[in-house]
Formats: C-alpha cells, sequence, structure tokens
C-alpha cells in the first residue's frame, strides 16, 4: 500500500528528530543483549540506550536538551525503569 503525501510529509518531519547508530554485535552477543533487554521487559532499543546513558552519566558527560514531545516509548520505558 502506497503512503499519502500527508503520511510521508509526517515521517519526513519526524525522521528529521533523530540520527541513526548502527551497531554490529557477533551473534551470540545481540543474542544475549536481546535476551538481556526482554527479561526486562524493555525493548531492545530503550536497553541500548539505558545502558549508554549511565556510561555517559559516569563518565562524566551531560545529556543534551531533548526537544519537546520527543520521547518515544523506548524512552518512556527508560525513565520509568531507571526510576525502580
Amino acid at each position: 500500500m502506497a503512503l499519502s503525501e500527508a503520511k510521508k510529509a509526517s515521517n519526513k518531519k519526524s525522521d528529521q528528530k533523530y540520527m541513526q547508530i548502527l551497531i554490529k554485535p557477533y551473534k551470540a552477543e545481540g543474542a544475549d543483549i536481546r535476551e538481556a533487554a526482554a527479561a526486562k521487559e524493555q525493548s531492545l532499543q530503550a536497553y541500548i540506550l539505558q545502558a549508554v546513558r549511565e556510561r555517559m552519566e559516569r563518565d562524566g558527560y551531560t545529556f543534551s536538551p531533548k526537544p519537546d514531545n520527543s520521547l518515544c516509548n523506548a524512552s518512556s520505558s527508560l525513565d520509568s525503569e531507571t526510576a525502580k
């Protein structure tokens, strides 16, 4: 099914807010990461971003402010998981 012009415009606007970062773990390590994320009932993205943010905090980095309404489900579950 083809995307409507409105949907294409919406997708383009949304895509401008995000950056893709590719990681390529070995298959066994990737499986371990997926299993650990599932065990914590987090998406893979939320699990990885939480790990990265925690490491950055330990290393003394601060985070850039996010634009309003930029939190996706992954970040929202990250915030609630971090609060536990």
